[in-house]
């Protein structure tokens, strides 16, 4: 765990203070789970579900921001059974998937979805032909109802895939009303209208929060650190930690906090939740 800054530190130690009305929003894949081949077997940490069961006990709620379907997520970190032990602390877990466009909470219970967007379908038509022109036929296609993700990880020549794709997928996407969201050797192909800072924002605003500490790791969570700027513009206490990897350093430059992978965030929220602990002490 390094913080960037002296400002970092005094930010943390702010949101410690603030701990009863923060939230804390949490990426799935490289924050909480550690990234793999195969995407359907990215399961949480094993330390991650007593680490959030904890971290609830001193905070106002926790939430699961991914670009995943929300029930994958459930299934991938047993959040089930996390969010029954939330539950009985008094407190709230929520699981924002498909980037906010998906919500369940361990209140409620059930996965609230719309629509899939009017162009994926013909997306997913032509999809094959333009990874056919570019080479990449083999490319793992993820659907995940509400959008697509194309993944080039397992792949030997993985980066220079993704690099060959992206401009063919983007083209594709816009052309059937689609954008596309490039992430760690994926791009996913979804609706616009909707993005990771949008759910922070929506969040803080619904929960009343004082302040909201936001991990990620990836191109998809530049929109959320965006948003916790702005929360603390408006006089939040927050901070922000990157999941840092050697793929992807998009994050570091606005982290207040960097760790290494979802091990170090743990050890992050480990260590707020004894702080804040002891402050209620």
């Amino acid at each position: 765990m390094e913080f960037t800054s002296p400002e970092a530190e005094q930010r943390y130690a702010a949101l410690v203070r603030a701990s009863p009305a923060t939230v804390i929003g949490l990426d799935f894949d490289g924050t909480l789970a550690p990234i793999v081949d195969d995407p359907t077997v990215a399961h949480i940490h094993p330390d991650a579900p007593d680490a959030l069961i904890e971290l609830s006990r001193c905070v106002r709620a926790i939430a699961v921001i991914t670009g995943r379907p929300a029930r994958q997520v459930l299934a991938l970190g047993g959040l089930d059974e996390v969010g029954d032990r939330i539950g009985d602390l008094g407190r709230e877990l929520f699981v924002l998937g498909q980037y906010g466009n998906e919500r369940w909470t361990s209140t409620d219970r059930r996965v609230i979805s719309p629509r899939p967007p009017h162009g994926l379908a013909g997306f997913l038509r032509d999809l094959p032909s333009v990874l056919r022109r570019v080479g990449a036929e083999a490319a793992y296609v993820e659907e995940k109802g509400l959008a697509v993700a194309v993944h080039t990880r397992r792949l030997p020549d993985a980066a220079e895939t993704f690099d060959r794709l992206l401009a063919p997928l983007t083209a594709s996407a816009h052309e059937h009303d689609l954008m596309t969201e490039p992430g760690r050797n994926v791009v996913e192909i979804r609706a616009p209208g909707m993005d990771k800072g949008l759910t922070v924002a929506s969040l803080a605003r619904e929960l009343s929060a004082d302040g909201f500490l936001f991990a990620g790791d990836d191109l998809g969570d530049v929109e959320a650190f965006r948003a916790v700027l702005q929360l603390r513009r408006a006089g939040l206490a927050t901070l922000l930690v990157c999941s840092a990897s050697s793929e992807q350093s998009a994050l570091l430059g606005m982290a207040d906090v960097v760790v290494d992978g979802p091990s170090g965030v743990l050890d992050l929220l480990r260590r707020f939740s004894t702080d804040a602990a002891s402050l209620r002490a």
